[in-house]
């Protein structure tokens, strides 16, 4: 991956997000307090904040660039972004949560498709099942697999392990290193808990009120 996120501003309620640092490892942690700015840097990678100024890039593919009067659509990007509250359908069942994602058959070949997808999340069993009957852990596998089957070219990751208990933390982890080496997608991943992601992930970077203020050594292979 590189994912190019220069001269970034974009003003906040108490200070500003000031960001300017390339990312390129496949899989990659941004940890850091509650407020720290971590959810609106992914919402604009996403493009649903518009920026002061911003160049965003993926690889070749352009963003963001406010100096030229680039922005694309969220839908354009081909991202896929799962928030803190998962934003599931409480009426529908996991399959049509999942589907309702799904993007047609493309170039991108069969590792996005459903029922792959849903053998590597180890979802089969649940797919009958409303999201009122499904666990925390349950529901954050469904959010995933929805975010998988829209084929995205990057995956970002808010808190995906928030407000869930220890043991259920540990068995969710694996399922997020098994999406980066089964789906080969790049990979942002937002929390609070440094632990979390630097175990896994490639690289790692400190946030603090709006800036990167310290990169975490390389621990993932």
């Amino acid at each position: 991956m590189n994912l190019q996120l220069k001269n970034i501003v974009l003003s906040l309620a108490d200070f500003a997000l000031e960001i300017d640092v390339v990312l390129t490892g496949q899989a990659t942690a941004i940890f850091g307090h509650s407020g720290a700015g971590k959810t609106s840097l992914l919402e604009l990678i996403a493009g649903l904040r518009r920026p002061k100024s911003a160049v965003i890039a993926l690889d070749d593919q352009l963003f963001n660039d406010t100096s030229r009067g680039v922005s694309l659509r969220p839908r354009d990007r081909q991202i896929g972004y799962v928030p803190q509250d998962l934003v599931l359908f409480p009426h529908f069942t996991a399959r049509k949560n999942i589907l309702y994602g799904a993007k047609p058959n493309t170039s991108s070949g069969l590792a996005f498709d459903f029922e792959h997808v849903v053998k590597i999340l180890e979802l089969e069993s649940l797919l009958g099942r409303s999201i009122a009957e499904l666990s925390g852990g349950e529901k954050r596998r469904v959010a995933l697999a929805r975010a998988l089957v829209s084929k995205p070219k990057l995956l970002l990751l808010d808190e995906p392990l928030s407000n869930l208990d220890e043991p259920l933390k540990a068995r969710i982890l694996p399922y997020l290193a098994r999406i980066r080496e089964e789906f080969r997608v790049p990979m942002l991943y937002v929390t609070h808990d440094e632990r979390e992601g630097v175990g896994w992930c490639e690289e790692a970077f400190e946030m603090s009120r709006g800036k990167i203020v310290q990169r975490a050594p390389k621990t993932a292979s």
